[in-house]
C-alpha cells in the first residue's frame, strides 16, 4: 500500500506516493529539511538536496573504509 506525501515549493504542490513502510520514515527527514505546511522556495530544495548528498558522501566513504579492512583480513 502506498501513502501520498505533499511538499509546497516555489508555490506549487508537489505529491510523491511512497510505501507506507518508508512513509513515516520520509515524513520525519523531510519535516527537518523543509516547511511542511507552507511554501518552500528553491534554495532551501537545493539546500536540503546538497545536505543529503553530502550524508549520503559521509557514508560511501565509510563503507569504502569498512570495506577495504574487511579485505584486509582475509
Amino acid at each position: 500500500m502506498t501513502k501520498k506525501i505533499g511538499l509546497h515549493i516555489g508555490g506549487r504542490r508537489f505529491d510523491v506516493d511512497v510505501e507506507n513502510d518508508f512513509a513515516l520514515f520520509l515524513e520525519h527527514k523531510m519535516s527537518k529539511d523543509f516547511n511542511i505546511e507552507g511554501n518552500n522556495d528553491l534554495k532551501l530544495l537545493l539546500q536540503a538536496y546538497v545536505r543529503k548528498t553530502h550524508e549520503l558522501y559521509v557514508q560511501e566513504q565509510k563503507i569504502e573504509e569498512i570495506t577495504k579492512k574487511l579485505n584486509n583480513l582475509g
